[in-house]
Protein backbone atom coordinates (compact mmCIF):
# COMPACT_ATOMS: atom_id res chain seq x y z
CA UNK A 1 0.00 0.00 0.00
CA UNK A 2 1.82 3.57 -1.20
CA UNK A 3 2.21 6.04 1.30
CA UNK A 4 1.81 9.54 0.57
CA UNK A 5 3.28 12.90 2.21
CA UNK A 6 0.96 16.33 1.70
CA UNK A 7 1.74 19.22 3.78
CA UNK A 8 -0.86 19.13 6.26
CA UNK A 9 -1.69 23.52 5.55
CA UNK A 10 -1.63 23.32 1.78
CA UNK A 11 -4.36 20.29 2.20
CA UNK A 12 -6.76 22.22 4.86
CA UNK A 13 -6.51 25.01 2.23
CA UNK A 14 -7.44 23.73 -0.74
CA UNK A 15 -9.86 21.41 1.51
CA UNK A 16 -11.44 24.91 2.45
CA UNK A 17 -11.42 23.75 5.97
CA UNK A 18 -9.05 23.69 9.20
CA UNK A 19 -9.27 20.02 10.77
CA UNK A 20 -8.32 18.64 14.03
CA UNK A 21 -5.26 15.58 13.81
CA UNK A 22 -8.69 13.55 14.97
CA UNK A 23 -11.09 14.93 12.54
CA UNK A 24 -8.80 14.49 9.18
CA UNK A 25 -8.48 11.10 10.75
CA UNK A 26 -12.27 10.07 10.78
CA UNK A 27 -12.50 11.61 7.16
CA UNK A 28 -9.51 9.86 5.69
CA UNK A 29 -11.14 7.03 7.30
CA UNK A 30 -14.78 7.01 5.95
CA UNK A 31 -13.30 7.61 2.38
CA UNK A 32 -11.58 4.31 3.11
CA UNK A 33 -8.00 6.09 3.83
CA UNK A 34 -5.99 6.13 6.98
CA UNK A 35 -3.65 8.78 8.15
CA UNK A 36 -0.13 7.15 9.09
CA UNK A 37 1.76 9.66 10.98
CA UNK A 38 1.71 13.21 11.88
CA UNK A 39 5.20 14.30 10.95
CA UNK A 40 7.23 17.04 9.36
CA UNK A 41 9.91 17.23 6.98
CA UNK A 42 12.78 17.56 9.86
CA UNK A 43 11.45 14.02 11.46
CA UNK A 44 11.13 12.37 8.39
CA UNK A 45 14.65 13.07 7.06
CA UNK A 46 16.18 12.22 10.67
CA UNK A 47 13.83 9.20 10.96
CA UNK A 48 14.29 7.61 7.46
CA UNK A 49 17.28 8.50 6.50
CA UNK A 50 19.29 9.58 9.17
CA UNK A 51 20.72 12.75 7.64
CA UNK A 52 20.97 15.09 11.18
CA UNK A 53 22.91 17.70 8.66
CA UNK A 54 19.67 17.67 5.91
CA UNK A 55 16.84 17.21 9.08
CA UNK A 56 18.90 21.12 11.23
CA UNK A 57 18.15 22.99 7.82
CA UNK A 58 14.45 21.35 6.56
CA UNK A 59 11.18 22.73 7.61
CA UNK A 60 9.17 22.35 10.57
CA UNK A 61 6.13 22.35 8.50
CA UNK A 62 3.20 19.48 9.82
CA UNK A 63 3.14 16.86 6.89
CA UNK A 64 0.46 14.33 6.70
CA UNK A 65 1.94 10.91 5.71
CA UNK A 66 -1.76 9.04 4.31
CA UNK A 67 -2.46 5.15 3.44
CA UNK A 68 -3.59 4.88 0.00
CA UNK A 69 -4.58 1.72 -1.82
CA UNK A 70 -2.17 0.14 -4.28
CA UNK A 71 -5.14 0.40 -6.94
CA UNK A 72 -6.53 4.15 -6.33
CA UNK A 73 -4.24 5.60 -8.76
CA UNK A 74 -5.79 8.78 -8.53
CA UNK A 75 -5.10 9.47 -4.93
CA UNK A 76 -1.80 9.34 -5.20
CA UNK A 77 -1.16 13.22 -5.28
CA UNK A 78 -2.43 16.26 -3.09
CA UNK A 79 -4.62 17.22 -6.53
CA UNK A 80 -6.55 13.83 -6.81
CA UNK A 81 -6.54 13.58 -2.84
CA UNK A 82 -8.61 16.83 -2.42
CA UNK A 83 -11.15 16.25 -5.48
CA UNK A 84 -11.70 12.87 -3.81
CA UNK A 85 -12.36 14.09 -0.52
CA UNK A 86 -14.22 16.98 -1.87
CA UNK A 87 -16.53 14.94 -3.83
CA UNK A 88 -16.91 12.50 -1.43
CA UNK A 89 -18.32 15.39 1.31
CA UNK A 90 -20.49 16.68 -1.58
CA UNK A 91 -19.05 19.57 -1.86
CA UNK A 92 -17.78 19.36 -5.59
CA UNK A 93 -19.25 17.75 -8.49
CA UNK A 94 -17.18 15.29 -10.26
CA UNK A 95 -15.25 16.53 -12.78
CA UNK A 96 -15.99 16.20 -16.24
CA UNK A 97 -12.67 15.97 -18.36
CA UNK A 98 -12.38 16.97 -22.31
CA UNK A 99 -10.15 16.89 -24.95
CA UNK A 100 -10.01 20.53 -26.72
CA UNK A 101 -8.81 20.30 -30.69
CA UNK A 102 -6.01 22.44 -31.03
CA UNK A 103 -4.81 23.79 -34.50
CA UNK A 104 -2.19 20.91 -35.37
CA UNK A 105 -2.29 18.07 -32.97
CA UNK A 106 1.32 16.95 -31.72
CA UNK A 107 2.61 14.10 -33.59
CA UNK A 108 4.82 10.76 -31.90
CA UNK A 109 6.32 8.33 -34.56
CA UNK A 110 6.67 4.80 -33.43
CA UNK A 111 9.76 3.73 -35.42
CA UNK A 112 9.79 -0.29 -35.80
CA UNK A 113 13.05 -0.47 -33.85
CA UNK A 114 11.25 -0.44 -30.85
CA UNK A 115 9.91 -3.42 -31.17
CA UNK A 116 13.12 -4.78 -29.60
CA UNK A 117 13.08 -3.41 -26.77
CA UNK A 118 9.84 -1.12 -25.65
CA UNK A 119 7.27 -1.38 -28.55
CA UNK A 120 4.34 1.12 -27.34
CA UNK A 121 3.97 4.76 -26.82
CA UNK A 122 1.04 7.37 -25.67
CA UNK A 123 1.67 11.07 -25.69
CA UNK A 124 -0.59 13.69 -24.31
CA UNK A 125 -0.42 17.74 -23.81
CA UNK A 126 -1.46 20.20 -20.94
CA UNK A 127 -1.97 23.56 -22.66
CA UNK A 128 -1.55 27.04 -20.44
CA UNK A 129 -0.78 25.37 -17.59
CA UNK A 130 0.18 27.26 -14.61
CA UNK A 131 2.42 25.44 -11.79
CA UNK A 132 3.08 26.97 -8.60
CA UNK A 133 6.44 25.30 -6.50
CA UNK A 134 3.96 23.15 -4.48
CA UNK A 135 2.19 21.71 -7.88
CA UNK A 136 5.29 21.34 -9.80
CA UNK A 137 6.80 19.47 -6.71
CA UNK A 138 3.23 17.18 -6.57
CA UNK A 139 3.58 16.96 -10.20
CA UNK A 140 6.74 14.97 -9.88
CA UNK A 141 5.93 13.27 -6.82
CA UNK A 142 3.16 11.92 -8.81
CA UNK A 143 5.31 10.57 -11.37
CA UNK A 144 7.60 8.97 -8.93
CA UNK A 145 4.77 7.31 -7.16
CA UNK A 146 3.33 5.89 -10.67
CA UNK A 147 6.60 4.43 -11.52
CA UNK A 148 7.14 2.64 -8.40
CA UNK A 149 3.51 1.50 -7.97
CA UNK A 150 1.69 0.49 -11.45
CA UNK A 151 4.91 0.69 -13.57
CA UNK A 152 6.76 -1.64 -11.52
CA UNK A 153 9.66 0.52 -11.24
CA UNK A 154 9.53 1.48 -14.67
CA UNK A 155 10.00 -1.87 -16.09
CA UNK A 156 6.37 -1.81 -17.31
CA UNK A 157 5.67 1.80 -18.39
CA UNK A 158 8.09 4.93 -18.19
CA UNK A 159 6.93 8.73 -17.97
CA UNK A 160 8.62 11.38 -19.41
CA UNK A 161 7.30 15.60 -18.66
CA UNK A 162 8.45 18.32 -21.11
CA UNK A 163 8.75 21.62 -21.48
CA UNK A 164 6.78 21.59 -25.05
CA UNK A 165 8.15 25.68 -25.72
CA UNK A 166 11.65 24.19 -26.10
CA UNK A 167 10.73 21.73 -28.32
CA UNK A 168 9.41 21.14 -31.76
CA UNK A 169 6.80 18.82 -33.41
CA UNK A 170 6.53 16.09 -34.75
CA UNK A 171 8.14 13.35 -32.76
CA UNK A 172 9.89 10.07 -33.49
CA UNK A 173 10.35 7.12 -30.91
CA UNK A 174 13.31 5.18 -31.95
CA UNK A 175 15.67 2.88 -30.78
CA UNK A 176 19.33 2.91 -31.66
CA UNK A 177 22.63 1.88 -30.37
CA UNK A 178 23.93 3.36 -27.27
CA UNK A 179 27.17 4.90 -29.23
CA UNK A 180 24.89 6.76 -31.15
CA UNK A 181 22.76 8.29 -28.91
CA UNK A 182 24.16 11.87 -27.70
CA UNK A 183 22.58 14.35 -25.40
CA UNK A 184 23.02 16.27 -22.08
CA UNK A 185 20.90 14.30 -19.01
CA UNK A 186 18.72 16.32 -16.68
CA UNK A 187 20.70 18.86 -14.72
CA UNK A 188 24.09 17.61 -16.25
CA UNK A 189 26.23 20.19 -18.20
CA UNK A 190 28.12 17.25 -20.18
CA UNK A 191 26.81 15.18 -23.31
CA UNK A 192 26.67 11.70 -22.82
CA UNK A 193 26.41 8.68 -25.49
CA UNK A 194 24.75 5.29 -24.20
CA UNK A 195 27.34 3.81 -22.90
CA UNK A 196 28.68 7.19 -20.88
CA UNK A 197 25.50 7.43 -19.21
CA UNK A 198 25.42 4.07 -18.03
CA UNK A 199 28.58 4.31 -16.60
CA UNK A 200 27.68 7.62 -15.04
CA UNK A 201 24.82 6.58 -13.46
CA UNK A 202 25.79 3.20 -11.89
CA UNK A 203 26.39 4.93 -8.67
CA UNK A 204 23.45 7.32 -8.42
CA UNK A 205 20.94 6.77 -5.60
CA UNK A 206 17.58 6.58 -7.06
CA UNK A 207 18.90 6.05 -11.05
CA UNK A 208 20.92 2.67 -10.91
CA UNK A 209 18.21 0.46 -9.81
CA UNK A 210 16.78 1.32 -13.60
CA UNK A 211 19.78 0.50 -15.83
CA UNK A 212 19.41 -3.10 -15.85
CA UNK A 213 16.10 -2.47 -17.65
CA UNK A 214 17.82 -1.98 -21.20
CA UNK A 215 21.91 -1.82 -20.44
CA UNK A 216 22.41 -5.26 -21.98
CA UNK A 217 20.33 -4.29 -24.86
CA UNK A 218 21.59 -4.19 -28.43
CA UNK A 219 19.59 -0.85 -28.61
CA UNK A 220 18.34 1.77 -26.38
CA UNK A 221 14.67 3.41 -26.79
CA UNK A 222 15.57 7.33 -27.63
CA UNK A 223 12.73 10.14 -28.47
CA UNK A 224 13.72 12.92 -30.77
CA UNK A 225 11.74 16.31 -31.85
CA UNK A 226 11.96 17.09 -35.77
CA UNK A 227 15.15 18.76 -34.98
CA UNK A 228 17.06 16.00 -33.50
CA UNK A 229 17.04 17.20 -30.04
CA UNK A 230 16.40 14.00 -28.01
CA UNK A 231 14.03 14.04 -25.39
CA UNK A 232 14.06 11.30 -23.09
CA UNK A 233 16.30 8.04 -22.89
CA UNK A 234 13.30 6.09 -21.53
CA UNK A 235 13.36 4.37 -18.94
CA UNK A 236 16.61 6.06 -17.32
CA UNK A 237 15.98 9.49 -17.43
CA UNK A 238 14.98 12.98 -19.52
CA UNK A 239 17.26 15.35 -21.42
CA UNK A 240 18.04 18.87 -20.00
CA UNK A 241 17.31 21.12 -22.87
CA UNK A 242 13.71 19.76 -22.59
CA UNK A 243 13.34 19.83 -18.77
CA UNK A 244 9.73 21.71 -17.27
CA UNK A 245 9.75 23.79 -14.03
CA UNK A 246 7.46 26.32 -12.45
CA UNK A 247 7.85 28.26 -15.29
CA UNK A 248 6.74 25.79 -17.47
CA UNK A 249 3.33 26.86 -19.58
CA UNK A 250 3.01 23.66 -22.28
CA UNK A 251 3.63 20.16 -21.02
CA UNK A 252 4.72 17.59 -23.23
CA UNK A 253 3.90 13.98 -21.93
CA UNK A 254 5.08 10.80 -23.47
CA UNK A 255 4.97 7.07 -21.92
CA UNK A 256 6.81 3.93 -23.20
CA UNK A 257 5.98 0.54 -22.24
CA UNK A 258 6.06 -2.84 -22.73
CA UNK A 259 2.14 -3.03 -21.47
CA UNK A 260 0.03 -0.46 -23.53
CA UNK A 261 -2.97 -0.88 -21.01
CA UNK A 262 -0.75 0.43 -18.06
CA UNK A 263 0.26 3.10 -20.35
CA UNK A 264 -2.64 4.19 -20.90
CA UNK A 265 -3.85 4.11 -17.28
CA UNK A 266 -1.37 5.86 -16.47
CA UNK A 267 -1.37 8.64 -19.02
CA UNK A 268 -5.03 9.21 -18.04
CA UNK A 269 -3.97 9.47 -14.18
CA UNK A 270 -1.20 12.37 -15.14
CA UNK A 271 -3.18 14.29 -17.61
CA UNK A 272 -6.56 14.36 -15.30
CA UNK A 273 -5.07 15.19 -12.21
CA UNK A 274 -3.11 18.23 -13.34
CA UNK A 275 -5.16 19.29 -16.22
CA UNK A 276 -6.80 21.04 -13.11
CA UNK A 277 -3.91 23.79 -12.92
CA UNK A 278 -4.77 24.02 -16.69
CA UNK A 279 -6.38 27.61 -17.71
CA UNK A 280 -9.51 26.17 -19.41
CA UNK A 281 -9.71 23.58 -16.18
CA UNK A 282 -9.75 19.77 -17.00
CA UNK A 283 -9.01 20.01 -20.88
CA UNK A 284 -6.32 18.09 -22.02
CA UNK A 285 -5.05 18.53 -25.88
CA UNK A 286 -5.09 14.78 -27.72
CA UNK A 287 -1.78 13.48 -29.69
CA UNK A 288 -1.47 11.42 -32.92
CA UNK A 289 1.14 8.54 -32.37
CA UNK A 290 1.44 6.87 -35.72
CA UNK A 291 2.19 2.79 -35.31
CA UNK A 292 4.38 0.48 -36.41
CA UNK A 293 1.63 -0.50 -39.37
CA UNK A 294 0.94 3.61 -40.36
CA UNK A 295 -2.15 3.18 -38.47
CA UNK A 296 -2.68 6.46 -36.15
CA UNK A 297 -4.16 6.61 -32.79
CA UNK A 298 -5.27 9.32 -30.68
CA UNK A 299 -4.33 9.66 -26.75
CA UNK A 300 -5.16 10.11 -23.96
CA UNK A 301 -8.17 7.97 -24.45
CA UNK A 302 -10.11 9.36 -21.42
CA UNK A 303 -12.78 6.76 -21.53
CA UNK A 304 -16.11 7.46 -19.43
CA UNK A 305 -17.91 3.89 -19.83
CA UNK A 306 -20.76 3.13 -17.91
CA UNK A 307 -22.54 0.12 -16.10
CA UNK A 308 -25.52 -1.20 -15.26
CA UNK A 309 -25.83 -2.32 -11.36
CA UNK A 310 -28.70 -3.98 -9.54
CA UNK A 311 -29.69 -2.00 -6.35
CA UNK A 312 -30.99 -5.34 -5.04
CA UNK A 313 -27.56 -7.09 -5.51
CA UNK A 314 -25.23 -4.30 -3.90
CA UNK A 315 -27.87 -3.96 -0.85
CA UNK A 316 -27.41 -7.81 -0.54
CA UNK A 317 -23.78 -7.93 -1.44
CA UNK A 318 -23.42 -5.47 1.78
CA UNK A 319 -26.29 -6.34 4.13
CA UNK A 320 -28.07 -3.04 3.32
CA UNK A 321 -31.60 -1.61 2.58
CA UNK A 322 -31.08 1.76 0.83
CA UNK A 323 -33.26 2.66 -2.18
CA UNK A 324 -31.96 3.17 -5.82
CA UNK A 325 -31.74 6.97 -4.72
CA UNK A 326 -29.21 6.67 -1.81
CA UNK A 327 -27.65 4.05 -3.42
CA UNK A 328 -26.77 6.71 -6.51
CA UNK A 329 -25.83 9.18 -3.99
CA UNK A 330 -23.38 7.16 -2.45
CA UNK A 331 -21.74 6.41 -5.82
CA UNK A 332 -21.58 9.29 -6.73
CA UNK A 333 -19.74 10.88 -3.69
CA UNK A 334 -17.28 7.77 -4.60
CA UNK A 335 -16.51 9.65 -7.71
CA UNK A 336 -19.04 7.46 -9.79
CA UNK A 337 -21.56 9.33 -10.74
CA UNK A 338 -24.61 7.52 -10.84
CA UNK A 339 -28.16 8.06 -11.97
CA UNK A 340 -31.36 5.97 -11.14
CA UNK A 341 -33.53 3.91 -14.02
CA UNK A 342 -35.94 1.82 -13.33
CA UNK A 343 -37.03 0.63 -9.56
CA UNK A 344 -34.05 -1.46 -9.59
CA UNK A 345 -31.36 -0.85 -12.26
CA UNK A 346 -28.14 2.14 -11.24
CA UNK A 347 -26.43 3.69 -14.12
CA UNK A 348 -22.80 4.35 -13.33
CA UNK A 349 -20.69 6.47 -15.38
CA UNK A 350 -16.61 5.03 -14.36
CA UNK A 351 -14.50 7.72 -15.28
CA UNK A 352 -10.56 7.95 -16.30
CA UNK A 353 -9.51 8.29 -13.14
CA UNK A 354 -10.95 5.21 -11.62
CA UNK A 355 -9.19 2.24 -13.51
CA UNK A 356 -9.68 0.11 -10.67
CA UNK A 357 -13.08 -0.49 -11.41
CA UNK A 358 -13.25 -3.36 -13.49
CA UNK A 359 -16.13 -5.54 -12.01
CA UNK A 360 -19.71 -4.67 -10.41
CA UNK A 361 -18.28 -5.90 -6.71
CA UNK A 362 -15.54 -3.06 -6.70
CA UNK A 363 -18.94 -0.45 -7.48
CA UNK A 364 -20.22 -3.00 -4.47
CA UNK A 365 -17.80 -1.57 -2.39
CA UNK A 366 -17.37 1.70 -2.85
CA UNK A 367 -21.43 1.51 -1.92
CA UNK A 368 -20.03 0.26 1.28
CA UNK A 369 -17.48 2.75 1.86
CA UNK A 370 -19.40 5.38 1.03
CA UNK A 371 -22.23 3.95 3.78
CA UNK A 372 -19.48 3.67 6.20
CA UNK A 373 -18.87 0.01 7.69
CA UNK A 374 -19.17 0.88 11.23
CA UNK A 375 -22.42 1.59 10.26
CA UNK A 376 -23.44 -1.88 8.72
CA UNK A 377 -25.28 -3.99 11.09
CA UNK A 378 -23.76 -7.38 12.01
CA UNK A 379 -26.37 -9.82 11.79
CA UNK A 380 -26.24 -13.90 11.06
CA UNK A 381 -27.15 -15.54 8.39
CA UNK A 382 -30.37 -16.01 7.56
CA UNK A 383 -30.40 -19.80 7.83
CA UNK A 384 -27.76 -21.72 9.46
CA UNK A 385 -24.52 -22.91 8.38
CA UNK A 386 -22.30 -26.18 9.80
CA UNK A 387 -18.75 -25.96 8.84
CA UNK A 388 -16.47 -28.79 8.31
CA UNK A 389 -13.10 -29.71 7.51
CA UNK A 390 -12.22 -30.21 4.16
CA UNK A 391 -11.79 -33.82 3.44
CA UNK A 392 -8.09 -33.90 2.05
CA UNK A 393 -7.09 -32.20 5.10
CA UNK A 394 -9.01 -34.34 7.44
CA UNK A 395 -7.52 -37.42 6.23
CA UNK A 396 -3.93 -35.43 6.15
CA UNK A 397 -4.11 -34.80 9.53
CA UNK A 398 -5.10 -38.52 10.43
CA UNK A 399 -2.68 -39.66 8.18
CA UNK A 400 0.04 -37.83 10.22
CA UNK A 401 -0.62 -38.78 13.36
CA UNK A 402 -0.82 -42.61 12.33
CA UNK A 403 2.31 -41.86 10.29
CA UNK A 404 4.05 -40.69 13.21
CA UNK A 405 3.02 -43.34 15.71
CA UNK A 406 4.73 -45.77 13.04
CA UNK A 407 8.14 -44.38 14.19
CA UNK A 408 8.46 -41.17 11.45
CA UNK A 409 9.39 -38.20 12.51
CA UNK A 410 7.18 -35.44 10.64
CA UNK A 411 9.35 -32.65 8.81
CA UNK A 412 7.73 -29.63 7.35
CA UNK A 413 9.94 -28.29 4.06
CA UNK A 414 9.65 -25.34 1.53
CA UNK A 415 7.14 -25.30 -1.20
CA UNK A 416 9.91 -23.67 -3.24
CA UNK A 417 13.15 -24.96 -4.46
CA UNK A 418 16.14 -24.92 -6.98
CA UNK A 419 16.21 -26.14 -10.36
CA UNK A 420 18.50 -28.77 -9.47
CA UNK A 421 17.02 -30.03 -6.30
CA UNK A 422 14.07 -31.59 -8.54
CA UNK A 423 15.97 -32.01 -11.77
CA UNK A 424 20.02 -32.33 -11.88
CA UNK A 425 20.57 -33.60 -8.51
CA UNK A 426 17.49 -36.40 -8.93
CA UNK A 427 19.27 -37.38 -12.36
CA UNK A 428 16.78 -35.97 -14.18
CA UNK A 429 16.18 -33.15 -16.91
CA UNK A 430 14.61 -30.13 -15.91
CA UNK A 431 13.10 -29.68 -19.03
CA UNK A 432 11.53 -32.91 -18.71
CA UNK A 433 10.01 -32.22 -16.04
CA UNK A 434 6.39 -30.24 -15.66
CA UNK A 435 7.39 -27.83 -12.83
CA UNK A 436 5.85 -23.88 -12.34
CA UNK A 437 8.87 -21.98 -12.89
CA UNK A 438 9.49 -18.39 -11.24
CA UNK A 439 10.13 -15.77 -13.72
CA UNK A 440 11.71 -13.94 -11.35
CA UNK A 441 13.32 -15.65 -8.64
CA UNK A 442 15.39 -13.72 -5.48
CA UNK A 443 17.46 -16.75 -4.92
CA UNK A 444 18.85 -19.73 -6.69
CA UNK A 445 17.56 -21.88 -3.41
CA UNK A 446 13.87 -20.45 -4.83
CA UNK A 447 13.43 -21.27 -8.62
CA UNK A 448 10.81 -23.53 -8.91
CA UNK A 449 7.44 -25.00 -6.94
CA UNK A 450 8.52 -28.52 -5.78
CA UNK A 451 7.34 -31.20 -8.01
CA UNK A 452 7.90 -34.41 -5.67
CA UNK A 453 8.30 -33.61 -1.75
CA UNK A 454 11.99 -35.88 -2.15
CA UNK A 455 14.51 -33.08 -2.02
CA UNK A 456 12.87 -31.11 0.91
CA UNK A 457 13.36 -34.45 3.20
CA UNK A 458 16.79 -35.65 1.57
CA UNK A 459 17.85 -31.35 2.91
CA UNK A 460 16.79 -31.66 6.73
CA UNK A 461 18.83 -35.37 6.31
CA UNK A 462 21.32 -33.43 5.83
CA UNK A 463 20.92 -30.75 8.36
CA UNK A 464 20.34 -34.01 10.99
CA UNK A 465 23.27 -36.45 9.68
CA UNK A 466 24.85 -36.20 12.78
CA UNK A 467 21.78 -37.51 15.02
CA UNK A 468 22.01 -41.74 15.36
CA UNK A 469 20.62 -43.67 13.02
CA UNK A 470 18.13 -44.48 11.93
CA UNK A 471 16.72 -41.69 10.83
CA UNK A 472 12.75 -41.87 9.51
CA UNK A 473 11.47 -38.84 8.32
CA UNK A 474 8.12 -38.30 6.71
CA UNK A 475 6.14 -35.35 5.41
CA UNK A 476 2.15 -35.14 3.75
CA UNK A 477 2.26 -31.72 1.83
CA UNK A 478 1.16 -30.59 -1.81
CA UNK A 479 3.07 -30.89 -4.60
CA UNK A 480 2.28 -28.20 -7.23
CA UNK A 481 2.40 -29.93 -11.38
CA UNK A 482 2.36 -27.71 -14.48
CA UNK A 483 -1.45 -28.93 -16.32
CA UNK A 484 -2.44 -27.25 -19.46
CA UNK A 485 -5.76 -28.40 -18.83
CA UNK A 486 -6.50 -26.64 -15.69
CA UNK A 487 -7.93 -23.65 -15.08
CA UNK A 488 -4.64 -22.05 -13.87
CA UNK A 489 -1.96 -23.94 -15.54
CA UNK A 490 -1.38 -25.65 -12.48
CA UNK A 491 -2.50 -28.51 -10.01
CA UNK A 492 -2.14 -29.18 -6.66
CA UNK A 493 -1.15 -32.53 -5.78
CA UNK A 494 -1.30 -33.68 -1.68
CA UNK A 495 1.47 -36.62 -1.09
CA UNK A 496 2.64 -38.81 1.65
CA UNK A 497 6.61 -39.08 1.13
CA UNK A 498 8.76 -41.06 4.09
CA UNK A 499 12.64 -41.86 4.27
CA UNK A 500 14.30 -44.31 5.88
CA UNK A 501 18.19 -43.65 6.29
CA UNK A 502 20.10 -46.08 7.74
CA UNK A 503 23.36 -48.35 7.53
CA UNK A 504 21.27 -50.05 5.34
CA UNK A 505 18.44 -48.99 2.87
CA UNK A 506 15.85 -50.92 4.89
CA UNK A 507 13.51 -51.50 2.11
CA UNK A 508 11.21 -53.39 4.44
CA UNK A 509 11.08 -50.27 6.39
CA UNK A 510 9.30 -48.16 3.93
CA UNK A 511 7.45 -51.59 2.06
CA UNK A 512 5.69 -52.01 5.83
CA UNK A 513 4.72 -48.10 6.09
CA UNK A 514 2.93 -48.04 2.44
CA UNK A 515 1.28 -51.40 3.97
CA UNK A 516 0.14 -49.82 7.19
CA UNK A 517 -1.11 -46.79 5.62
CA UNK A 518 -3.02 -48.62 2.91
CA UNK A 519 -4.38 -51.09 5.54
CA UNK A 520 -5.88 -47.83 7.39
CA UNK A 521 -7.44 -46.84 4.40
CA UNK A 522 -9.14 -50.09 3.91
CA UNK A 523 -7.15 -50.32 0.27
CA UNK A 524 -6.65 -54.69 -0.04
CA UNK A 525 -3.53 -55.78 -1.62
CA UNK A 526 -4.63 -56.63 -5.15
CA UNK A 527 -4.73 -60.47 -6.21
CA UNK A 528 -6.22 -62.41 -8.14
CA UNK A 529 -9.07 -62.77 -6.15
CA UNK A 530 -9.78 -59.27 -6.00
CA UNK A 531 -11.02 -56.39 -8.39
CA UNK A 532 -9.80 -53.35 -7.03
CA UNK A 533 -6.54 -52.26 -4.31
CA UNK A 534 -3.07 -51.82 -4.81
CA UNK A 535 -0.03 -53.38 -5.98
CA UNK A 536 4.13 -52.83 -6.92
CA UNK A 537 4.84 -52.76 -10.21
CA UNK A 538 8.61 -53.06 -11.20
CA UNK A 539 9.73 -49.85 -13.10
CA UNK A 540 13.16 -48.23 -14.02
CA UNK A 541 14.04 -44.42 -12.67
CA UNK A 542 17.34 -43.39 -12.66
CA UNK A 543 16.62 -41.84 -9.37
CA UNK A 544 16.72 -45.07 -7.62
CA UNK A 545 19.15 -48.22 -7.71
CA UNK A 546 18.33 -50.18 -11.06
CA UNK A 547 16.16 -53.38 -10.47
CA UNK A 548 15.42 -51.70 -6.55
CA UNK A 549 12.01 -49.12 -7.66
CA UNK A 550 8.81 -49.79 -8.19
CA UNK A 551 5.34 -48.29 -9.21
CA UNK A 552 2.65 -47.68 -6.29
CA UNK A 553 -0.07 -49.06 -8.33
CA UNK A 554 -3.94 -48.20 -7.24
CA UNK A 555 -6.79 -49.79 -9.54
CA UNK A 556 -3.90 -49.96 -12.36
CA UNK A 557 -3.01 -46.25 -12.16
CA UNK A 558 0.39 -45.29 -10.99
CA UNK A 559 0.32 -43.25 -7.98
CA UNK A 560 3.86 -42.99 -7.00
CA UNK A 561 6.84 -44.80 -6.36
CA UNK A 562 8.70 -46.83 -3.67
CA UNK A 563 12.80 -48.03 -4.31
CA UNK A 564 16.36 -47.62 -2.47
CA UNK A 565 17.56 -43.94 -3.74
CA UNK A 566 20.38 -44.35 -6.20
CA UNK A 567 23.96 -43.61 -4.86
CA UNK A 568 24.49 -40.14 -7.11
CA UNK A 569 21.20 -39.23 -5.76
CA UNK A 570 22.79 -39.31 -1.85
CA UNK A 571 26.24 -37.87 -3.19
CA UNK A 572 24.58 -34.82 -4.87
CA UNK A 573 22.52 -34.32 -1.73
CA UNK A 574 25.85 -34.71 0.12
CA UNK A 575 24.76 -38.11 2.17
CA UNK A 576 26.58 -41.28 3.11
CA UNK A 577 24.59 -43.51 4.23
CA UNK A 578 21.76 -45.90 2.22
CA UNK A 579 18.01 -44.26 1.85
CA UNK A 580 14.61 -46.10 0.96
CA UNK A 581 11.46 -44.33 -0.23
CA UNK A 582 8.05 -43.88 -0.73
CA UNK A 583 6.41 -41.25 -2.08
CA UNK A 584 2.42 -41.52 -3.55
CA UNK A 585 -0.74 -39.37 -3.98
CA UNK A 586 -3.12 -39.99 -1.12
CA UNK A 587 -5.76 -37.85 -3.13
CA UNK A 588 -7.31 -41.15 -5.24
CA UNK A 589 -8.15 -42.05 -1.15
CA UNK A 590 -10.56 -39.23 -0.25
Amino acid sequence: MPTIGVKRDLLFEALGKIYTDDEFQQLCFAFGLELDEVTSEKQMLTKEQGDVAAAADASEEIIYRIDIPANRYDLLCLEGLVTGLLVFQGKIKPPQFKLTEPSARQVLKISPETGLIRPFAVAAVLRNINLSQAAYDSFIDLQDKLHQNICRRRTLVAIGTHDLDTLQGPFSYEARKPEDIQFVPLNQTRQMNGHELMDFYSTHAQLKQYLPIIRDSPVYPVIYDVNGVVLSLPPIINSDHSKISIKTRNVFIECTATDLTKAKVVLDTLVCMFSAHCAEKFSIEPCDVVQVDGSTVTYPELKVRTELVSAKKANAAIGLSCDTTQLADMLTRMYLETKVDGDDSLVVKIPPTRHDVIHACDIYEDVAIAYGYNNIKKSLPAFMHIAKQFPLNKLTDLLREQVAQAGFTEGLTFTLCSRDDIAKKLNKDIDAIAAVHISNPKTLEFQVVRTTLLPGLLKTLVANRKMPLPLKLFEISDVVIADENSEVGARNERRLCAINCNKTAGFEVVHGLLDRVMQLLEVPWKSGNTKSGYYLQSTEDISYFPGRCANVMYNDVAIGKIGVLHPTVLQAFELTTPCSVVEFNIEPFV
